[in-house]
């Protein structure tokens, strides 16, 4: 007998959109997400009142009430002196080349909520919430005597 070739059934078309449409929505979902983490990093704001802190920008913006904050133990860090403070193991957030936001656990094993583009222009400030905040204002030691009086009005 002679051999005998049999083509495969074909695919239902479906399936083959389905193999090339599904990869394309994860890339536009991909880049939409760095998308709006790299505008955060250009444009998120620090709001300092009376009631509070509100952080703008980015994913993990919100309000913290002026009762939940340690103002008087905020403070300029430099995080290359203070490497205690470094931003360690990301839990939920963004971490791009010059620009990190959102929970991380810190070097000294502290939870933080973190807004930082500079390293030497840092801010700390812990909460009685069981978390600190670092963030990088553009004048931090401005931000600071913000922090410290306006909360106080």
């Amino acid at each position: 007998m002679a051999t005998q070739v049999f083509q495969i059934a074909p695919a239902a078309s479906k399936a083959l959109w389905a193999v090339a449409i599904v990869p394309g929505i994860i890339l536009v979902l991909v880049f939409g997400l760095l998308a709006v983490s790299a505008q955060g990093s250009r444009s998120a704001t620090f709001e300092v009142s009376r009631e509070g802190l509100r952080l703008r920008g980015g994913w993990h913006g919100r309000f913290i009430p002026t009762s939940t904050l340690r103002t008087e133990q905020a403070r300029r860090v430099d995080l290359e002196a203070t490497p205690e403070l470094t931003p360690g193991l990301r839990t939920m957030g963004t971490g791009l080349p010059g620009f990190e936001s959102g929970w991380f656990r810190l070097r000294n094993g502290e939870r933080a909520l973190v807004y930082l583009t500079d390293r030497s222009r840092t801010v700390y400030l812990p909460t009685t919430n069981g978390y600190g905040i670092l963030l990088s204002p553009a004048d931090p030691d401005a931000f600071l005597l913000a922090l410290k009086h306006g909360t106080n009005q």
